[in-house]
């Protein structure tokens, strides 16, 4: 592997290496980014991934982000004479892997695009000039010689609805440009070292690639169709090989998890268009955290009876604005009113696209239907911050939670009383935890606290996975735990229940002070701590975190820690 550029100011490398006969990737590594597509936080930077295959022909499999354009374009030229590329694969055209095309086809005008029909009709409005393109879909083949033949595989909605693969049957590579990837910036080239990815890996496919398991399910397929496939070279990250059977099998089992869910949620978004699809992915990521299915629709290029079935059979339906001036996704909205329901939940969500459909006309038809409103609509007057995603995904657990509460009611029910009573025994202390990264901020009234170690000092804390503070306590994340005071303790503890329109902030009329390490100290707990999440561990409706404590302090020596007594087991 050779470094052949690099910019020290911003951590942006571009590394090369060869992966197989004839074949090598370009990796634009971007070591400091802490944020990504729907705004969750990256603890390890990211990478783009770029590969050339040189055979009798030359292919280019996309590009990179702008941000590395002249790294990109110098590198390039260093490997190949940009003029004799033959052909360019566009996977899809979000910008991240289609941001420099128009670059490349400047250096290389007689190549072609290959790519599918959808992707090629956005790169019509990317690229200024005209330029040779084909569409490919599943099946289609392009031989390039010495041994080199290079079939594709639809795979749309992974996430774009313009996805496609590429595989090499000579070197038995497939292209997978965002399926399989993981935000990991590391100058090892492939999965060598598992427990090192596999969290980032775990949370790559939640957030991007879990509403779409079908889909994912269907390209998973097409991909066993294709015979043996020895290395994944996917568009962000390691690329799998070393672990490439147990990272499959991990796609496969949380998607037939997903696809297989009780409930399912239809999310109807415009893809290319303002920030319909960032949005509808914090809002789907909210919904997963209370268990229950999405499927992610592109409203604009979807056909009728695609939005009617999904729409029918979902018991809520979410809806990103479109363009008031697009004919297909007013057809669309008219197939998805026309089979909604009274039992259904609804929800909508601007996209900030400049060209918005009206939110209130379209609510007031839902609303006239019998359709209930699971949260306020979400208007978006300026480009979304963090706050504003968090806005999205708190809303999505709102609607999730909605349409499980019958259905949770009955399990609690069916349960046995006797074990329910004795389990209820087991007391613990109340606390709060509280958090901030940035412009976010969230807390959470907590019982299920434990200390877990001495040496470092350390406890466990559960964790639903329905709560919102989730995401602020990943694996490197801070946050405080407020010990509560026994008889001083119920003005918090009200607090903190209160159901909170999403968005909202919980610190409002709370006094708070701030702790080292950014988040907030509540001022009438009897103790604090500072701590950081190390690990966590996964156990069926909860997130078993494991932290270590970095600082603390007792306000009143002699008082007690506040104590949760209970007679039942079957909820907090």
């Amino acid at each position: 592997m050779v470094a052949v550029a690099e910019n020290v100011q911003h951590r942006l490398t571009v590394q090369t290496v060869e992966i197989a006969p004839n074949t090598t990737a370009i990796r634009c590594l971007d070591w400091d980014r802490d944020r990504f597509d729907i705004e969750f936080g990256l603890q390890n930077g990211t990478t783009y991934n770029s590969y050339l295959i040189r055979g009798e022909q030359t292919v280019l499999i996309d590009t990179s982000h702008q941000k590395f354009r002249q790294l990109y374009l110098d590198t390039l030229k260093g490997l190949v004479n940009p003029k004799t590329i033959d052909y360019i694969i566009v996977s899809h055209t979000e910008p991240d892997h289609s941001g420099l095309v128009e670059d490349v086809l400047q250096l290389a005008p007689r190549a072609t695009v290959l790519a599918s029909k959808i992707a090629l009709q956005f790169l019509e409005g990317l690229v200024h000039d005209p330029f040779s393109k084909r569409i490919v879909k599943s099946g289609d083949r392009i031989d390039i010689g010495k041994g080199h033949e290079i079939e594709f595989v639809s795979a749309p909605n992974l996430h774009w609805p313009d996805t496609i693969f590429s595989f090499d049957r000579k070197t038995q590579t497939i292209y997978t440009c965002d399926a399989f990837g993981m935000h990991f910036c590391d100058d090892r080239t492939f999965d060598e070292d598992l427990e090192a990815i596999e969290a980032d890996f775990r949370f790559y496919y939640d957030c991007l690639m879990g509403p779409n398991a079908r889909s994912l399910l269907n390209a998973m397929k097409r991909m066993g169709e294709l015979g043996k496939i020895k290395i994944i070279a996917n568009g962000h990250g390691p690329l799998l090989y070393h672990h490439l059977d147990i990272l499959t099998e991990c796609y496969q089992s949380w998607s037939q998890r997903q696809a297989t869910a009780q409930t399912t949620v239809g999310l109807f978004y415009a893809s290319d268009y303002g920030y319909s699809d960032r949005l509808g992915q914090a809002i789907s990521e909210g919904i997963q955290k209370t268990g229950v299915g999405v499927e992610m629709l592109d409203i604009n290029t979807a056909e009728a009876q695609e939005i009617q079935e999904l729409a029918g059979r979902a018991a809520g339906i979410i809806i990103g604005m479109p363009p008031s001036t697009s004919v297909a996704a007013q057809a669309g909205i008219s197939s998805l009113i026309s089979v909604a329901k009274d039992k259904q939940f609804f929800g909508l969500f601007e996209c900030f696209g400049g060209d918005d459909e009206p939110v209130d006309t379209l609510r007031r038809k839902f609303l006239d239907s019998g359709v209930k409103e699971a949260f306020p609509a979400i208007r978006i007057k300026q480009a979304p911050t963090a706050s504003t995603y968090q806005l999205c995904a708190e809303a999505g657990t709102d609607l999730g939670q909605a349409v499980t509460r019958e259905r949770n009611i009955k399990q609690i029910k069916a349960l046995d009383v006797n074990m329910e009573k004795a389990l209820g025994r087991i007391s613990n202390g109340l606390y709060i935890v509280t958090t901030k990264k940035g412009d976010i901020s969230s807390a959470m009234l907590a019982s299920w606290v434990s200390q877990a170690s001495l040496q470092p000092l350390g406890f466990t804390i559960a964790v639903a996975k329905d709560r919102a503070i989730d995401a602020l306590m990943q694996v490197g994340d801070r946050f405080v735990l407020n010990v509560l005071e026994e008889g001083n303790y119920q003005e918090l503890k009200k607090h903190f229940l209160k159901r909170l329109h999403p968005g909202a902030d919980r610190f409002a009329g709370v006094k708070t002070q701030t702790a080292k390490n950014g988040s907030p100290i509540l001022t009438d707990a009897l103790a604090y701590m500072e701590c950081e999440v190390q690990s966590s561990l996964e156990c069926s409706d909860h997130w078993i975190v494991y932290c270590t404590v970095q600082d603390g302090r007792v306000s009143k020596p002699d008082a007690l820690t506040a104590v949760r007594h209970r007679k039942v087991g079957n909820y907090y």
